[in-house]
């Protein structure tokens, strides 16, 4: 594959598993559109990215606002810029018990995890059918596959995404475009201080994954076209042991790992 005068597309991008996607990416010698909401963060991130000599297309966006995941479609399209691969990396997640968390965080959870994600996928997988081409890759989670306590609302959001990306990949199949959906486990990235989930046992106790090897693992998936990929053994044995572990079980198990530290 020529990369040179492609395009890919990178939400949450300047941090964690994005931002080792982008640099995989730019060693290829795609160009990017790296997509956050933080602008200096994002001018340091394309400085870095540039030295491999790779044009990077810097967009501020919060895309926790309705509407803004369109207007950074739209953003791209009055560049004229044709987007060749699109990762929706962009995620967060709140802690703490669904009764008592703050209602309007968790809507906020769901705009960025799934509305934003929904919307530019649509966008984006519309323009790359018409040209019979396109990777998309979709960050799921293996939350997806189990019930969280204490991250209801989460785990929700990457059960949603996980199915989405089995859906319309699908309906996709004979379009020349793939769809591919990550789910890595926990991580060491920055995801655990915006969910304000640092006192939980899964981070103090648990064995957290480096994003390098998350997103090498994805990056090969979406480039051989894969339907799906699991990061990492331990994740891959515990979503098979969960294949086939009743939900209420699970669940269970999940409140054990992700209750607080002080817990008993």
């Amino acid at each position: 594959m020529n990369n040179e005068k492609q395009f890919a597309l990178i939400t949450g991008a300047t941090s964690g598993i994005g931002l080792e996607l982008a640099k995989l990416f730019a060693k290829d010698k795609f160009n990017l559109i790296i997509v956050a909401r933080d602008e200096q963060a994002l001018e340091s991130t394309a400085s870095t990215l540039k030295q491999e000599g790779i044009d990077v297309v810097c967009i501020s966006k919060d895309l926790f606002v309705p509407g803004a995941a369109t207007e950074l479609y739209q953003q791209v399209q009055s560049m004229q810029l044709e987007i060749d691969v699109l990762v929706n990396d962009a995620g967060q997640g709140v802690y703490g018990k669904f009764i008592e968390n703050d209602l309007e965080r968790e809507l906020n959870i769901i705009q960025l995890n799934i509305s934003a994600l929904v919307t530019l996928t649509k966008h984006v997988a519309k323009d790359m059918v018409a040209k019979g081409s396109g990777k998309i890759l979709n960050l799921a989670s293996i939350a997806g596959k189990t019930p969280g306590p204490y991250q209801a609302v989460y785990h929700g959001t990457k059960a949603f995404v996980h199915s989405f990306n089995e859906s319309i990949r699908n309906e996709l199949k004979d379009t020349g475009v793939s769809v591919t959906s990550l789910l890595p486990g926990a991580t060491d990235t920055d995801f655990f201080r915006k969910a304000d989930m640092l006192d939980a046992k899964i981070v103090q106790e648990g064995d957290l994954a480096d994003p390098v090897k998350v997103a090498k693992d994805g990056y090969e998936a979406l480039m051989a076209g894969k339907d799906m990929v699991v990061s990492g053994l331990k994740n891959k044995v515990q979503v098979a042991m969960g294949n086939l572990t009743p939900d209420s079980i699970q669940a269970a198990q999940m409140e054990k790992v992700q209750e607080p530290g002080d817990q008993k």
